[in-house]
């Protein structure tokens, strides 16, 4: 199978692709190494996958280099991965966030209807949720409040997708990932920072009173998800899906800094600030649909999770 990857540099898309690569797939990775963090760190995270005679990558924006993505190889299945990622970052410049997300995602629907292509996964988030009062969440709850433009242009991209589904036939599951941790994470989010921060003596930042809570997913249980979904589209016609895929055990803020300093064997000092603008009480998925359409089950506890990060930046550092 030749599959078209975005966001293949990034942290979730160097892990799917070395996976891909090893189940005997072929890769095309786009990305257009977003200056959101330095690029020496995509550059390593793509230097596995670039060893395989089975990958090959492109420098380009789906947002803007039509042209190219016009150019590309013929390719099988579209994974896409590929977003301007955060919360935060998201109010301060909501217009990139549309451009890149919303109508990124829509060359790349464009792609798909001129080629014929009839098969898409499509990588939302938790955040389309907000301030849900219906705990866990579920993918039937109906979502007309994001409290993010990082948000909107997720649930955005899922409705755009329904449509070029009911216009052009092609099937599209819509994976919403749920606070993804992992060795490769983005140096900006806070479980890298914290641990970082931690070992080098420094205080951390804990924005609220700690009761916040995440469902902290770990990387190697996405990757799964997203390939289970892959097999799923491939053996079925005419559907459209949104999925969640989670750990189904959200943990709070104070006990994930506690969890943090067990792996570390070391006490953080901690700087309480406010609530921040976007920020959601809590996240966390109920799985059932997930692991009944795709056999999807997370095998990793934050506690293993947690070794396998530190170990990663203690050796990377």
């Amino acid at each position: 199978m030749r599959i078209l990857l975005t966001g293949a540099a990034g942290f979730i898309g160097s892990h799917l692709s070395e996976r891909l690569l090893r189940l005997g797939h072929e890769v095309i990775g786009i990305d257009n190494f977003d200056p959101f963090y330095d690029r020496s760190i995509k550059e390593e995270n793509l230097s596995i996958s670039k060893k395989s005679n089975s990958f090959r990558f492109f420098e380009l924006d789906f947002a803007t280099d039509v042209l190219e993505l016009t150019n590309l190889p013929e390719f099988d299945i579209l994974i896409h991965l590929g977003a301007k990622a955060g919360v935060r970052p998201s109010i301060a410049d909501p217009k990139a966030y549309i451009e890149a997300n919303y109508t990124g995602t829509l060359n790349l629907l464009e792609l798909l209807k001129t080629r014929g292509i009839k098969k898409m996964v499509f990588a939302s988030s938790s955040s389309v949720y907000g301030n849900c009062l219906n705990i866990p969440f579920t993918e039937t709850e109906a979502l007309d409040q994001p409290i993010s433009p990082y948000a909107f242009t997720k649930r955005g991209c899922e409705m755009m997708n329904y449509t070029y589904h009911h216009l052009e036939n092609i099937d599209i599951v819509n994976l919403r990932f749920f606070t993804v941790y992992g060795p490769r994470q983005r140096p900006d989010l806070a479980i890298h920072k914290f641990i970082k921060k931690i070992l080098n003596d420094e205080p951390i930042q804990m924005f609220g009173d700690g009761s916040t809570a995440r469902d902290y997913t770990f990387i190697q249980d996405i990757v799964s998800g997203i390939v289970s979904s892959m097999d799923y589209i491939l053996e079925n016609d005419n559907c459209f899906e949104i999925v969640n895929i989670g750990n189904n055990q959200p943990v709070k803020l104070k006990d994930l800094i506690v969890a943090i300093e067990n792996t570390l064997g070391k006490q953080a000092v901690i700087e309480q600030q406010p609530m921040q603008p976007g920020d959601v009480d809590i996240t966390f998925a109920n799985i059932a649909k997930a692991q009944k359409l795709l056999n999807y089950q997370p095998t990793t506890s934050i506690e293993e999770g947690l070794k396998e990060f530190v170990s990663w930046i203690k050796v990377s550092a």
